[in-house]
């Protein structure tokens, strides 16, 4: 299994999806299985319940997920707070760190309002609060880091297979 790991905005899902396809496997979000768990957005949850609740409902979907061993999985951007997650992440499969700066995430996310640790008056300074408290996380959890930045979707997907080493399979046309 592939796991991707990152704050919020750094392409885990599309890159995901793209990877999955790409390596014709299957492709599980995280926060959509945890939705479907809960039956309503996590930003309402995570409103009515908390984070300590939310977090309690994320792990037990991420040790279901990583027992079911999908192809590529896109976790949560908190994913890693918790050390059992870590450990589970590490041990289900191959995590991949996309690693994407403040100022990037910023770009991409400034008209996102479903991502509830972001709905916050300076957006900026709490992205830059989550990269410092998560970044060695994601280091401490991770096999590969792959730097976002700006390219395309199709780079980051070709990054991962590079650092990978995984040959997809040949396109049929």
């Amino acid at each position: 299994m592939i796991i991707l790991i990152g704050l919020p905005g750094s392409g885990k899902s599309t890159v995901g999806r793209h990877l999955s396809r790409r390596l014709q496997q299957p492709f599980v979000d995280s926060d959509q299985a945890i939705e479907a768990r809960l039956g309503c957005p996590i930003r309402e949850f995570f409103e009515r319940e908390g984070e300590a609740r939310f977090r309690d409902i994320e792990e037990e979907v991420i040790a279901q997920l990583c027992a079911d061993a999908p192809g590529v999985m896109a976790t949560g951007g908190g994913a890693v707070l918790r050390q059992t997650n870590r450990a589970l992440l590490r041990g289900a499969g191959t995590v991949v760190y996309l690693q994407s700066q403040p100022e990037d995430l910023m770009r991409r996310l400034r008209h996102d309002r479903k991502r509830p640790l972001l709905q916050v008056a300076d957006p900026m300074a709490r992205l830059r609060e989550l990269f410092e408290q998560r970044d060695p996380l994601y280091r401490e959890t991770a096999h590969h880091i792959v730097e976002t930045g700006r390219p395309s979707v199709s780079n980051l997907v070709q990054s991962i297979l590079a650092q990978l080493q995984i040959t997809p399979p040949p396109r049929l046309n």
